[in-house]
């Protein structure tokens, strides 16, 4: 007998702990010298492989790496130890300062040690992103994707820890199932997130998207452009079905009359396969069906 599921948790330990830890006040840099926070060496620290920022920005690193190397890092980072190799630490926030501290070639940087979950240090690293506005799309969809894959969140859960509307968490997510190819214009800003929405779904997503960028469109004109691709498909579709031998259209006719279902049939031309699609226009109908393919 399997045990009962232990409940589960809000979104981690609460938001208002969170975001106590995660707002760590400017300080300046006279009262950083003085300040009692720990320092530890830029090679005991390693990034979060579930750091939901997977771009950096070349011109924004270069910004940050020259106003360290004039006044040093202001906001310490947030790590965590590392159980798996002693002496070392995760960080939670603060990737970007780590990684500018580096090209700036400090060998030492500040920090404030913290006890975080697995959980925890996701959240915090997709809240931190998110109050600085600056993570992409992609980026962002894919830390809400990892939320509700590794830790069982829901859309909801999210939204109201995050405070967003569970409409765009949908609806970012929704944009990991673009090509990659169009997601790659999302992560470097050549395309906008409501550009992108347009696109969802539709076969042709990826040229569409290389037309969108090459003319610089609007979201509308982008808006525009998909539904005359869309138009255009489906008038092919249906000249496609325009040209359907007579053969055909009368088994189709004579399996209608005889089932009492709408059947289409689409035989793949030149081959000797192809399919059967049953029509119902409503769920009693649908049971209709299920008893006569069940032979019940």
């Amino acid at each position: 007998m399997s045990s009962p599921k232990a409940p589960t948790r809000g979104l981690g330990r609460g938001l208002s702990s969170i975001m106590s830890d995660i707002n760590i006040p400017m300080v300046s840099e006279v009262s950083l010298k003085n300040s009692t926070d720990q320092t530890l060496s830029t090679d005991q620290i390693y990034p979060n492989s579930d750091q939901p920022r997977r771009t950096f920005d070349n011109q924004a690193m270069d910004d940050l790496t020259a106003s360290i190397l004039e006044k040093g890092i202001i906001q310490p980072l947030i790590v965590r130890r590392k159980t798996s190799v002693n002496g070392s630490f995760e960080i939670v926030a603060g990737e970007r300062r780590w990684r500018a501290a580096q090209r700036a070639q400090l060998h030492e940087v500040p920090v404030i040690i913290r006890d975080f979950t697995d959980v925890e240090v996701l959240e915090v690293a997709i809240i931190e992103n998110i109050q600085r506005s600056d993570l992409n799309a992609i980026d962002e969809a894919a830390g809400y994707k990892q939320l509700m894959e590794k830790f069982g969140r829901t859309q909801e859960d999210m939204g109201k820890a995050l405070g967003k509307s569970r409409s765009h968490i949908a609806n970012l997510i929704r944009l990991l199932t673009l090509p990659d190819s169009v997601q790659s214009y999302l992560q470097n800003g050549t395309l906008t997130a409501g550009h992108a929405r347009t696109l969802v779904g539709h076969p042709d997503a990826d040229k569409l998207a290389a037309e969108i960028v090459k003319k610089g469109l609007s979201v509308r004109d982008a808006e525009k452009l998909v539904k005359v691709s869309k138009k255009i498909s489906n008038n092919s579709k249906l000249n496609k079905r325009a040209i359907k031998d007579a053969d055909t259209v009368q088994i189709e006719n004579d399996l209608t009359a005889h089932l009492g279902f709408k059947v289409n049939i689409a035989h793949s031309a030149g081959r000797e396969h192809g399919q059967v699609i049953l029509n119902y226009r409503d769920l009693e109908q649908l049971d209709d069906l299920l008893r006569i393919l069940s032979g019940s």
